[in-house]
């Protein structure tokens, strides 16, 4: 069997790193895994690159910023939501391409920012291969935005879409759903979560009625992410062994999406007055000097961790990770946190509840409740909890997210395809 993962990055950003362990995975229980990606840093040899040449190279370039160029007219030159949609309106050939040919199962992940566009993806659909598509976040079943959130217009139809600054009955949303709608309603192909709560989403979408929809997690590397000495991984990362510590890491430490601000708020919060003197933050990721100025505890700034064993070692060397996200599906901070037996703490959105059960490898917080957060975060550090706590962590990554059980799940949904042909039929304009 062979597999062609297509992604737009190797290992840059949480769907990237999902994609790429995926193939690594599904390599070592016996599928031919391929990675095709816009951007690639390695050089293992399965990771192939649509930008092979230099014109391709510029013409992927070209497609992101025409795209770009949309989104910034549509809102007036104006940079709010600039990064919060995608058109497909531009992007790579990839169905001309040798790998594509050769591929037995097409399986989409998170393929924006001038990658796939809706044209292209019509001709991988009319190939009549078998398409699965992991959705990283909601662009699969929204018209424009990769998280909804409190918006319902998917069920429907998009119009007046909240992402964009001057919305109307027939703006931008409207019209991309009207393609997309279009195209979807011609083709079969399976949509698979990461997380249950994803699933769910597509399952109300009025673009994915009549498609097939199944729930699969993201795995992790056990080689990597297991407990270890806290000791001695403080000491590699020159951090205080006599404090408890807490870890908030993402890319951009102020992308709003993020919450830093209600973790702030509340470590500020009179309920965190007792771990004065006993408490130090560790924060990874870009931080601007006004957010260092908030912290009410001693901070350990550290740049950003491209190394899995390096990370690894941070989670290890901490007491618990924080994420008070805005948007999540399943992320693979807090898989890799448990998987070193780290308890987190996170608010009730997205996957987040599926990953932690409350109070018993974590604790999951009322959403936007800064309050809430700050009782979870004592909660997990309390010395009577934390060890109970720690070992259901790891336990549930072993169980929940295992190597073994993610392969499984992806080749048996490959056979099944395989054996009922889907992919070549039509369907019905629901």
């Amino acid at each position: 069997m062979k597999v062609l993962i297509i992604n737009t990055s190797e290992n840059e950003g949480g769907a990237a790193i999902a994609a790429s362990r995926l193939a690594e995975v599904l390599n070592r229980h016996g599928v031919e895994a391929r990675l095709m990606v816009r951007d690639k840093h390695s050089q293992r040899p399965e990771v192939l690159t649509v930008a092979s040449s230099r014109l391709r190279r510029w013409r992927l370039q070209l497609a992101f910023l025409w795209e770009r160029l949309v989104v910034w007219l549509s809102n007036r030159t104006r940079k709010e939501n600039l990064w919060a949609v995608d058109l497909g309106i531009g992007g790579a050939a990839v169905a001309s391409t040798k790998a594509f040919r050769e591929a037995d199962i097409i399986h989409l992940h998170w393929v924006n920012q001038g990658v796939l566009s809706l044209s292209e993806l019509r001709r991988i659909l009319q190939s009549g291969k078998p398409v699965v598509w992991t959705m990283h976040d909601m662009w699969p079943c929204t018209a424009i935005c990769h998280h909804a959130r409190e918006c319902t217009l998917f069920q429907s139809h998009c119009h007046d879409c909240p992402r964009l600054l001057y919305p109307s009955a027939r703006d931008l949303s409207w019209r991309l759903f009207e393609r997309k709608l279009k195209l979807y309603s011609r083709h079969r192909f399976t949509l698979v979560g990461c997380s249950q709560w994803i699933a769910g989403q597509a399952r109300q979408s009025y673009l994915l009625a009549g498609q097939r929809i199944v729930s699969i997690p993201n795995t992790y590397n056990p080689r990597a992410f297991h407990p270890g000495s806290a000791d001695e991984a403080r000491i590699h990362y020159n951090l205080p062994r006599e404090l408890r510590l807490l870890l908030f890491a993402c890319q951009k430490v102020t992308n709003e999406r993020k919450g830093l601000r209600f973790l702030l708020d509340a470590l500020r919060s009179e309920k965190m007055q007792r771990w004065q003197g006993r408490l130090a933050v560790v924060v990874v990721g870009q931080m601007s000097e006004e957010v260092l100025m908030r912290v009410s505890f001693p901070l350990y700034p550290l740049n950003y961790i491209d190394s899995e064993e390096d990370m690894a070692l941070l989670y290890q060397a901490v007491d618990l990770f924080v994420t008070p996200s805005l948007e999540e599906n399943l992320p693979n901070t807090l898989m890799e946190a448990m998987a070193c037996g780290t308890p987190c703490v996170g608010f009730d959105i997205g996957g987040v509840p599926e990953m932690i059960d409350h109070k018993t490898n974590g604790y999951v917080a009322r959403y936007c409740d800064a309050d809430d957060l700050a009782d979870g975060i004592s909660f997990v550090l309390d010395e009577k909890n934390h060890r109970a706590l720690s070992t259901a962590a790891a336990r549930k990554a072993r169980t929940a997210w295992g190597e073994d059980l993610v392969a499984a799940g992806h080749i048996r949904l490959y056979n099944e395809l395989l054996a009922t042909g889907q992919g070549t039929d039509k369907r019905k304009t629901p």
